[in-house]
């Protein structure tokens, strides 16, 4: 299974942005998604995770409305919608998948993907 995540850049403090993450390999449908993020000098961490049905989400307590997780399974694509973005969301956001579990927050997802960084401007 590989992960393609992209859709990040520099965006100034109250934008937007919609990262994309592209699954091939494996069925995609069997698969939780979840995105991650990693600031300099901190660990990764957890962002939000939707099930093979796109019906469960998960989000990090940090989130607060701000993102939003989807999924396309017919076009093997997740998404994460970020609105009135801060500059303490700078980070590579990762996407990774999991055939085991269902939605979770730890990092113990089988695949990852390279990661694409979202840079944000005060």
């Amino acid at each position: 299974v590989q992960l393609q995540a992209s859709g990040g850049g520099l965006v100034q403090a109250g934008g937007s942005l919609r990262l994309s993450c592209v699954v091939s390999g494996r069925t995609f449908s069997s698969y939780t998604v979840g995105w991650f993020r990693q600031a300099t000098g901190k660990e990764r961490e957890f962002v939000a995770a939707i099930d093979w049905s796109g019906d469960i989400t998960k989000y990090a307590d940090f989130v607060k409305g701000r993102f939003t997780i989807s999924r396309n399974t017919a076009a093997n694509t997740a998404w994460l919608q970020i609105i009135n973005l801060r500059p303490e969301d700078t980070a590579v956001y990762y996407c990774a998948a999991d055939s085991l579990k269902g939605p979770h927050m730890t990092r113990a997802y089988e695949f990852w993907g390279r990661g694409t960084l979202v840079t944000v401007s005060s």
